[in-house]
């Protein structure tokens, strides 16, 4: 699947993933290839996700909405946490 990570100053990554993970404000969820349709805010927390056949990267960030349609997963972060 592909995903998209962008802040309001820069595009953060985009690439084909096989998994993503999501600090979600209701709990934490996973995405995978070919997951239905969602919308979700985010809350505090850290996104995590794998490249095809490399090791897990791993993004905190402070807030933001994540959308997913048609394999393609798009993130809109508020802020990126160092």
């Amino acid at each position: 699947m592909y995903l998209e990570i962008v802040t309001p100053d820069e595009k953060i990554f985009e690439g084909e993933v096989e998994t993503a993970t999501f600090p979600g404000t209701h709990g934490s969820f996973q995405i995978m290839n070919n997951h239905a349709p969602l919308i979700s805010t985010l809350g505090l927390g850290d996104i995590r996700y794998t490249e095809e056949k490399k090791k897990e990267e791993l993004l905190t960030v402070n807030g933001g909405v994540v959308e997913v349609l048609h394999n393609k997963v798009i993130v809109l972060a508020e802020k990126i946490v160092d």
